[in-house]
């Protein structure tokens, strides 16, 4: 479910998808492309995620390296580009952290957490070497339209579950460390999460791209910003503007992610250009380049 007013890549039906939803509606356009959409916004939410996945690992090291598993949620999927960014970061941060090791032989104990991660960076945009003490990571998604062309894309699965299911309290099964790629898959059913805590949630992060701008109903926004506030710490959302509007008392409190630290939800400070994203731990507008086609990262954290 997505994703701007670019002109569409192959497999969509329009070169544009303002046309697109126009012509069919949002809910019958991707119906009929569902197992063949493509986004063409993908170089963007890439160099996104991966600038605000570095701040996080940096500014969270602490925090993090407590747990054996960390979960994210993609939300309104499509085709996986969040789910295969993800994973590349990871798996990207793993090989660099290897290669560390190998010049500096046993390097086990001196490349060890948050002095890799800060200082041996190239840029924002470029993976930090994770070590043993970065957590596995865990990937769920969900997409009522494009399930099809997800697994096939990322080889992993998809439910179907949409905005209205997940306010309503559905979620995807819990991860597994069991993958066709060896990153990611699923198992399990809602029953094994156990007790939800708003202090310790079983997601880390719900991540929607180009897809939660399409939720119009005020009324419906906020139960599923609620609804997953009472199950998610982080909220990133890519958008090709600053809508939707997220109001205060959601579920979900402005983050700086230049300062760390909480904002106003109607302030604009944070806004990066270019390689620079900005994340509010649950609302932040990032300005990103437009050459990549995309408008504004908004990350926020649970209230």
């Amino acid at each position: 479910m997505s994703r701007g007013d670019r002109a569409a890549a192959s497999g969509n039906l329009s070169t544009s998808m303002r046309d697109n939803y126009r012509e069919f509606g949002v809910s019958e356009y991707y119906k009929k492309v569902g197992s063949t959409y493509r986004n063409p916004h993908f170089p963007g939410v890439r160099l996104c995620l991966f600038t605000w996945l570095n701040k996080w690992w940096q500014m969270e090291y602490d925090g993090i390296k407590k747990h054996e598993k960390l979960s994210i949620f993609d939300m309104a999927c499509g085709i996986g580009e969040v789910t295969l960014a993800c994973l590349e970061w990871q798996r990207t941060g793993r090989n660099f952290y290897c290669s560390l090791t190998e010049q500096h032989g046993n390097a086990q104990s001196k490349y060890q957490g948050q002095s890799i991660t800060v200082h041996q960076r190239e840029s924002d945009t470029t993976p930090p070497a994770l070590g043993s003490d970065f957590p596995q990571l865990h990937v769920t998604a969900a997409d009522p339209f494009t399930s099809a062309a997800y697994y096939n894309r990322t080889a992993l699965p998809c439910s179907p579950l949409s905005f209205k299911d997940i306010s309503e309290g559905a979620l995807p099964p819990l991860a597994s460390s069991e993958s066709p790629v060896g990153e990611s898959s699923l198992y399990g059913s809602n029953d094994e999460r156990g007790v939800l805590s708003r202090s310790n949630p079983p997601i880390e992060m719900v991540i929607c791209s180009f897809a939660l701008h399409l939720v119009e109903s005020p009324s419906e926004l906020f139960s599923l910003l609620w609804e997953l506030s009472l199950k998610a710490r982080w909220l990133v959302v890519l958008a090709p503007h600053k809508r939707p509007e997220i109001k205060e008392g959601w579920g979900w409190s402005k983050w700086n992610v230049d300062a760390w630290q909480g904002s106003r939800m109607q302030d604009n400070i944070g806004e990066l250009l270019h390689d620079r994203p900005v994340v509010l731990n649950i609302q932040e507008a990032l300005k990103l380049n437009d050459c990549f086609g995309l408008g504004y990262v908004v990350v926020c954290i649970k209230a």
